[in-house]
């Protein structure tokens, strides 16, 4: 029992700190029935009992495990394919840390020395038993304790609302935040027809960063954020993975829709390019990418909401770094710089959504071999003074531009307690709240300090604020900036991936995993 005793205590273990959580009844019997079959002599049952153990054992400590569903693997296998080999190596001491092996060993040294004088099997059932019991008295205590703050609760919810809804279920907080989201959208009007109240609307979508990010980095004081006419500092990003960020991005002119939602048609309306263009836009797009990864260019394609929208090349752009899987990544002012020199063909405003994933883990750099987490600080850093750069090169030349800056999700920097750094299988707050800002170039009135937008915020409301600025060209005299960002819609901050969703609590979040089940978390 030697090998079935070190399975049972590595997942007490990790149980212990929070990485998994047995199926209590499922590892009883599984280790009764080992017990029962273990005075075998012929090597060849024992072979056979191995083999049939580690059918049961291995499927179920991976269902016990905080781990993403094996769908999910199964579904990104290609992409994990196309990893570079420089990549596997950075990625292997996250997933093994050097110090845990070296714990591993050391437990291993003991428990063979322990296991020579002591009957560990009988410690290792016992605690199978004892463990389950001691938790589910917990739990019950903590139900006891909390059943006068939770009946407190329903009475005000139901004195205030006709109907005792318990404040702890979030299957129906859920379902209402999903109804209301369905039914809201933001309409733009036409585009002033005099040239001088025109501008470009850029938006520069940025993969892999958030405001747990920037501190990491100690880049929260960068200049560029400062130059921000609007700053929204609790913004929900809602996505962790580049694809349902752009569809979110591109249909930010409705509210938040369901995961499984994204990877089906929307209504006309809520195309954000499209409503640009319904306002006298000309829709463009460019990349500092190729595109190819996961198969982005045709999810922008597909999402633009506008026809034969053109796709401004990046060849003349200098190459930055080289992502994860080997391909080029040039250099974001130089790929800015390259579509506004070719944007003056383009007569009247132009609609840009623009692309860079300069922050994406895995990422390095031309001229050093540091880590992609090593290198972050100096990437993090040198975009944000591309993009102040790239916003001097407009207002030299004489035009307007409404700049949107918004991330599509952060880096994950720090890791938690059920990630290592990197991993954003679980849109946690600090994964999918992001700064984003608007700046107007060109625009010669009092700039005033920067509006702050405090209140829980997505997509809807940039979109809001972006309807508010086409309809009332904020570049005609005598206008008030902060007037553009009065009564923005809310959105609570709820994030989503296949089969996980998050919501904020007033004590942390809770993560509803792919079985269905709500974890608090703090």
């Amino acid at each position: 029992m030697t090998f079935w005793n070190l399975y049972f205590i590595i997942k007490l273990a990790l149980f212990s700190t929070g990485h998994l959580q047995p199926l209590w009844f499922a590892n009883i019997a599984f280790a009764l029935a080992l017990a029962m079959s273990a005075p075998l002599r012929s090597r060849l049952w024992r072979a056979v009992r191995l083999a049939a153990g580690l059918a049961v054992g291995l499927p179920l400590m991976y269902r016990e495990a905080n781990v993403p569903p094996f769908a999910r693997i199964v579904e990104e296998f290609g992409n994990l394919g196309t990893f570079s080999f420089g990549y596997w190596l950075e990625l292997l001491p996250r997933f093994l840390p050097p110090m845990l092996i070296g714990i591993a060993l050391c437990g291993l040294a003991v428990y063979l020395i322990v296991n020579r004088w002591l009957r560990v099997a009988t410690f290792v059932m016992l605690a199978l038993f004892v463990l389950p019991m001691w938790q589910g008295a917990n739990a019950v205590l903590a139900r006891i304790q909390a059943a006068p703050r939770v009946s407190a609760s329903a009475n005000a919810n139901a004195g205030a609302q006709g109907q005792a809804s318990g404040p702890l279920d979030y299957n129906a907080t859920l379902a209402a935040f999903r109804t209301k989201e369905s039914q809201r959208q933001v309409s733009f009007g036409h585009l002033s027809a005099d040239a001088s109240e025109q501008f470009d609307v850029i938006v520069l979508h940025v993969c892999s960063l958030s405001w747990d990010d920037l501190d990491v980095s100690k880049a929260r004081n960068h200049p560029f954020l400062a130059h921000f006419d609007y700053l929204f500092t609790n913004f929900s990003t809602a996505a962790s993975y580049s694809g349902p960020a752009a569809i979110r991005v591109l249909r930010a002119s409705c509210g938040q829709e369901a995961h499984a939602d994204l990877y089906k048609d929307a209504p006309a309306q809520c195309h954000l390019m499209a409503d640009l263009a319904e306002a006298g836009y000309t829709p463009q797009v460019t990349f500092n990418h190729d595109g190819h990864f996961d198969n982005f260019t045709q999810l922008v394609k597909d999402n633009v909401g506008v026809p034969n929208v053109p796709f401004v090349s990046n060849a003349a752009a200098p190459v930055a770094m080289h992502a994860f899987d080997g391909s080029a990544i040039m250099d974001d002012y130089g790929t800015l710089a390259n579509w506004y020199a070719q944007r003056a063909q383009t007569p009247g405003p132009v609609a840009l959504y623009y692309n860079t994933i300069s922050l994406h883990d895995g990422n390095r750099l031309t001229d050093n071999k540091l880590s992609s987490l090593d290198s972050y600080p100096m990437r993090v850093n040198k975009l944000m003074s591309d993009f102040d750069k790239f916003a001097d090169l407009i207002a030299q030349s004489g035009r307007r531009a409404v700049i949107v800056f918004v991330p599509e999700h952060g880096a994950a920097l720090r890791g938690d307690s059920n990630q290592i750094a990197g991993l954003r299988e679980i849109p946690t707050p600090s994964v999918i709240h992001g700064p984003v800002g608007v700046r107007l170039v060109g625009f010669s009135g009092s700039h005033g300090p920067t509006t702050v937008i405090d209140q829980p915020a997505g997509h809807l409301a940039v979109a809001q604020l972006l309807s508010n600025l086409v309809s009332n060209s904020p570049f005609k005299p005598g206008v008030t900036l902060s007037q553009y960002a009065a009564d923005l819609p809310q959105t609570p901050m709820v994030g989503e991936n296949e089969g996980t969703v998050t919501m904020k609590t007033a004590t942390g979040y809770v993560v509803k995993t792919p079985d269905g089940v709500w974890v608090d978390q703090k």
